[in-house]
């Protein structure tokens, strides 16, 4: 018997219930991105208030690389509850704030000394990264990428891309960010080689620093190794290699925006480890804490120490649950074998997509680096053109037969895979056979 067990079609009838609850007393702008309720999880394995057990190929967008609820951690959290609950790291200091803190300087890319501030949020955490920045350098810009995600904070939504969902109606939004073209080699002009394709963005981002700002007014470059939102899109290596040259060469601080990518997702701690590239601050977020609300931003002392005393933190930063939660989460994760496995897990996964690309030309593209891992849709392989659509039947079609999945994509059009990396193969092969079925059912419907 596999783990997908349906006792009732998806959504039950209790879930309908509380969802149609949910509508009534939340705002139609916090979106639900499938019909569930979900009663309880262990490891892959999701259990609604119906009964059925599901897969879960979202992993919490990439909140649960532990998967859930480890023992480990449930245990660290327990033990802490009954000690103590919230203090208030302005207050006072308590040893896992610490401890944590120790940790990420510890694993974190680079042998140079580092200080850790923690957060609440990813959005949080890039947002002080910029402020620790601004404060370092004394300038203002920022310069990001197309297709980036970084938060929905007004600052964040700022620097973050796909203006019609997450942007349209919040304006005004930061002055002084400057975006700048992702090299996305799936989507270069026809004719034109990825090397090319690179050098042609490497001279757009050294233009921009004549034609758009100059490099003396800009305090950061912040990217992710790999765009999540974005379509998991892993930044060509000489690209981001460059980045690092033109920080170092112009004062700038170079930011690794590792909140969704990072925390063994690629099979490295960080995914910067994959580009032999060492940024000057990391943000860290998401599996940190096994899926408890903690984000960190992790750097070089000197530019940790730019702010003034209390110009960081808030009243939540830091909670003591979420401190212990974390060092068992990154003691986890940060196991060679552990490592080793989401490389496996990823390559499973690929493995499946491209044999599923050759039987449906509904796959435009299969990417992702480690257990992190894409398709996406479009309706023409020549063209390239998106598939939103096809995209959304994906989902629904999947957490029909007990499968979670979720979109991505700048056009709404990549079905992305963030399982727990402590999935097993057979539940893998028994996911991916569900995605194969819901293809299936569309590519039918499609050429009928």
């Amino acid at each position: 018997m596999g783990s997908i067990q349906l006792k009732t079609e998806i959504p039950g009838p209790r879930s309908r219930e509380v969802v149609a609850r949910r509508e009534a007393a939340t705002p139609q702008g916090a979106a639900k991105l499938t019909p569930i309720v979900i009663e309880k999880a262990e490891g892959a394995v999701l259990t609604d208030i119906d009964g059925n057990q599901l897969l879960d190929f979202a992993g919490g967008i990439g909140t649960l690389a532990v998967g859930h609820c480890p023992p480990e951690v449930v245990n660290a959290v327990k033990m802490q509850a009954e000690k103590m609950l919230h203090l208030c790291a302005i207050v006072g200091t308590y040893e896992p704030y610490v401890e944590i803190a120790e940790l990420l300087n510890d694993v974190t890319p680079g042998n140079h000394r580092k200080k850790t501030v923690l957060l609440n949020s990813g959005a949080e955490a890039v947002e002080t990264a910029v402020k620790i920045a601004r404060s370092y350098t004394g300038r203002s810009g920022i310069i990001v990428f197309e297709g980036a995600y970084h938060g929905r904070t007004n600052m964040t939504l700022s620097m973050t891309s796909k203006y019609g969902l997450f942007k349209k109606g919040f304006g005004p939004f930061a002055p002084e960010i400057y975006r700048l073209p992702f090299p996305n080699v799936y989507r270069r002009p026809a004719g034109l080689t990825e090397e090319a394709f690179v050098d042609y963005a490497i001279s757009q981002l050294d233009n921009a620093l004549i034609s758009q700002v100059d490099p003396s007014a800009v305090a950061a470059i912040v990217i992710e190794p790999v765009q999540g939102e974005g379509g998991f899109i892993p930044t060509p290596p000489r690209f981001l290699r460059h980045l690092r040259e033109v920080c170092d060469e112009f004062g700038i601080v170079l930011v690794a925006d590792e909140i969704q990518c990072g925390m063994g997702r690629t099979g490295k701690l960080f995914t910067v480890e994959h580009y032999d590239v060492v940024p000057d601050l990391v943000t860290i977020a998401k599996s940190l804490a096994a899926g408890m609300p903690l984000a960190a931003v992790t750097g070089r002392a000197e530019i940790m120490d730019a702010p003034h005393p209390g110009g960081l933190g808030g009243t939540y930063s830091g909670n003591p649950l979420a401190c212990v939660a974390a060092v068992e989460a990154v003691k986890m994760i940060n196991q060679p074998g552990f490592l080793q496995r989401a490389t496996e897990v990823g390559r499973r996964i690929e493995d499946h997509l491209l044999a599923m690309q050759e039987q449906f030309p509904l796959i435009g593209d299969v990417r992702g680096l480690g257990a992190m891992m894409a398709m996406e849709l479009v309706h023409d392989r020549t063209t390239k053109t998106p598939a939103p659509a096809e995209t959304t039947r994906v989902n629904l079609e999947t957490v029909k037969r007990g499968l979670v999945t979720i979109r991505a994509g700048l056009y709404s059009n990549c079905v992305r895979f963030l399982p727990p990396l402590n999935i097993t193969n057979e539940q893998i092969d028994e996911g991916m056979a569900v995605v194969n079925e819901a293809l299936t059912v569309i590519s039918e419907e499609v050429h009928a």
